[in-house]
């Protein structure tokens, strides 16, 4: 695949809630390696669009695309075997688990152990190794024996981002990775973030505009459901269309 690949398609998706049109027909193209920001001010429905991609929302309408093949009605599992992998913006961990636990038990089901994944905690080499790479890449060595529920919450959403990788993904999709984040805990997952392998397409939904700008490579912004307009950053911090819709929610100063 060249860079000017697409990897990730929706074609005129639609979420409707009664009378509620939530996703209003989006076309989205992700390309390999990309490094996509969602962005749109409270209620735009980004979200609600994540949830459509990964299998979360049934669609009301259009279809989605992963290389080449439509995963439209495919289960929410069945799009992370194909390499389609989120994060959320409420963490969801295994609060009694320390990370090495979790991310053994993580790369021995994608791997078919199943059921035998806590021998891999030092029986598969294999195994033993990619979480040595991943508590590592995601600075999580100083708290590997440390339950889940008493790590620092950016540590937490180092750990999340962690289990995504570790299901090999081809397209991650980031939900607020920094959302509720304490600033000083901060820095360590920016960088993480930026960090984050190049071959892996990376889809960021963000309200921290600082985040979005230092990291994407595109912008599309979202409104009421439906597409805005899509730029490269320089394009979208000049585009008359995204001042007026930040300066209408008191976000202007971010844009």
């Amino acid at each position: 695949m060249t860079d000017d690949t697409v990897v990730l398609q929706t074609h005129g998706l639609v979420k409707r809630f009664g009378g509620i049109t939530a996703t209003d027909h989006v076309n989205l193209s992700i390309t390999q390696g990309a490094r996509h920001a969602l962005i749109g001010p409270n209620g735009a429905g980004k979200t609600t669009l994540i949830n459509l991609i990964t299998g979360v929302l049934p669609q009301s309408e259009g279809r989605i695309i992963l290389e080449g093949a439509d995963i439209t009605d495919l289960a929410p599992h069945q799009r992370v075997r194909r390499g389609l992998v989120r994060t959320f913006q409420i963490n969801q961990l295994f609060s009694g688990m320390t990370p090495l636990e979790t991310l053994t038990m993580v790369v021995s089901q994608h791997r078919g152990l199943g059921a035998k994944w806590w021998q891999a905690l030092g029986q598969n080499t294999s195994v033993v190794e990619r979480c040595g790479q991943l508590l590592e890449q995601f600075r999580l060595t100083d708290v590997m024996h440390q339950r889940t529920e008493q790590m620092p919450y950016g540590k937490r959403r180092l750990l999340e981002m962690a289990i995504a990788l570790a299901c090999e993904p081809r397209v991650l999709l980031l939900d607020e990775p920094v959302a509720g984040v304490p600033a000083g805990e901060r820095e360590e997952l920016l960088h993480t973030v930026s960090a984050l392998p190049a071959e892996v397409s990376v889809v960021l939904i963000e309200h921290d505009m600082d985040l979005v700008f230092e990291f994407a490579k595109r912008i599309t912004v979202l409104v009421n459901g439906a597409v805005l307009t899509e730029g490269t950053p320089a394009e979208i911090a000049q585009d008359p269309q995204v001042k007026a819709v930040y300066l209408g929610h008191g976000e202007g100063a971010h844009v």
